[in-house]
């Protein structure tokens, strides 16, 4: 059956930034999937909330961990506390990121340091730690937030740009040092999605003017970066390995 295919019965997924926006969008669909979920981020009043929201009408099991990864330590941290809480990590989205623009003659080393340790280095590092037990089980799925901005960028972007361009370039080596242990690695390169920063950020003008950059001339919702997510979490993306799925709208497609 092809239902079978997108069943996640008996996985367990930990969804960092799993909290808000795209993370928690994910982490809800995976659940619908039938995976038990782990969620992380730095706020603990977010997390109580989004858990609930997550497996609300699921009956899955879930946990939430605190976790500043701007701090090399709390990788290993998450991945030892996910791990004693249900044994297994079957599932790993790495999610959570950040920007703070600025131009490069205006780059200071600490956000620079802060903004490579969140969106490259913790991600490098939880899956390091991860990835001993889903070779042991012969089955694992690893899988990077990426960005369009990997790919096309704007002004003051470098160090956005270069954390998820260097994503892709980790996915595909990666891809090749755990595929022989039924392990696969990829990334979703998300567009323009109206989660609350936008909302906050942008005035309806701008937000409009964004929409219509892209091919369907609109904003994605978070729900539909959930189907993207499910293929390469599940068996129905088991023969895809080291690549990047843009979810633009055709953004990357209508440059000009």
């Amino acid at each position: 059956m092809l239902s079978e295919q997108f069943d996640l019965t008996g996985k367990v997924a930990l969804v960092t930034g799993g909290s808000k926006g795209l993370g928690l969008a994910m982490a809800r669909g995976l659940a619908e999937a039938g995976a038990d979920i782990v969620i992380a981020s730095r706020h603990e009043n977010e997390l109580v909330p989004a858990l609930e929201q997550i497996l609300w009408g699921t009956e899955r099991r879930g946990a939430w961990f605190v976790a500043d990864l701007t701090q090399r330590a709390a990788a290993q941290t998450l991945a030892e506390q996910a791990l004693s809480a249900f044994g297994r990590i079957d599932i790993l989205i790495n999610n959570a990121g950040s920007n703070t623009p600025q131009p490069i003659d205006e780059i200071d080393d600490a956000t620079w340091d802060r903004l490579v340790e969140l969106n490259l280095s913790s991600c490098m590092a939880l899956t390091r730690a991860l990835v001993p037990q889903m070779k042991t089980r012969g089955w694992g799925r690893v899988i990077y937030i990426s960005s369009i901005m990997a790919f096309i960028s704007t002004a003051g972007r470098s160090t956005y740009s270069a954390t998820k361009a260097a994503l892709v370039g980790m996915a595909r080596a990666q891809a090749l040092d755990l595929g022989s242990h039924g392990i696969t690695v990829n990334c979703l390169a998300p567009g323009p999605f109206l989660t609350d920063l936008p909302k906050s950020v942008f005035s309806p003008e701008q937000q409009a003017k964004l929409a219509a950059g892209t091919a369907l001339g609109r904003w994605g919702d978070p729900r539909e970066l959930v189907g993207p997510a499910l293929l390469l979490a599940s068996e129905a993306g088991s023969y895809i390995t080291g690549e990047t799925l843009l979810v633009d709208g055709g953004a990357v497609g209508k440059a000009f």
